[in-house]
């Protein structure tokens, strides 16, 4: 293999692992700007398809995910026009302070979702079953009462404690990554 396709192989491995990591707070940049699920993600993919375009454009070493953000602001603004016909239009001045708080917020979202995610694995797996299968997308209560083998007032009574559980196991963790208890 002669070296310019070296180094496009290696291009294309950092960029999948860089898609992987951080899509997730791609999409949730994308989606704090879009009002609507499905318009967000035909905008992850619009982005998606940019960034693999103009990958080697891309300064390793600097931050991808605000890079990528700037690429999907640019898609979102070229694609507002699809939104025009939404009951909530904002003005470019709204949009660029949703994005910025967005931006701004990302740090934080991405370590409440980390804690999560360890609380989750510290629940017992049957009511870490109900929790997960209540929040999957087109399910509801009655679907986690059903799996997990509860009628739906203990299924209830259940998520009720659980969120709570982790609604305290994510404050402790987020309290104990912060230096000396303080703020940020």
């Amino acid at each position: 293999m002669n070296r310019e396709a070296m180094n496009e192989t290696e291009s294309r491995k950092r960029l999948m692992a860089l898609m992987t990591r951080h899509q997730r707070q791609i999409f949730a940049y994308i989606y704090t700007l879009v009002p609507d699920r499905h318009d967000a993600e035909d905008l992850l993919q619009e982005t998606s398809l940019v960034i693999c375009e103009k990958f080697d454009e891309f300064r390793p070493g600097s931050d991808f995910v605000a890079w990528a953000c700037q690429i999907a602001w640019w898609r979102i603004r070229y694609s507002r026009q699809k939104f025009a016909r939404s009951k909530v239009i904002f003005d470019d001045e709204v949009l660029a302070k949703v994005a910025q708080t967005a931006g701004e917020m990302a740090v934080e979202l991405d370590a409440r979702h980390e804690a999560l995610a360890s609380c989750l694995k510290k629940l017992a797996p049957r009511d870490r079953a109900l929790v997960l299968t209540r929040y999957e997308p087109g399910s509801g209560v009655a679907e986690a009462a059903q799996r997990s083998g509860r009628s739906l007032d203990a299924a209830y009574k259940a998520l009720n404690r659980l969120r709570k559980l982790l609604h305290d196991c994510v404050t402790h963790e987020l309290a104990t990554q912060q230096p000396h208890g303080g703020a940020a």
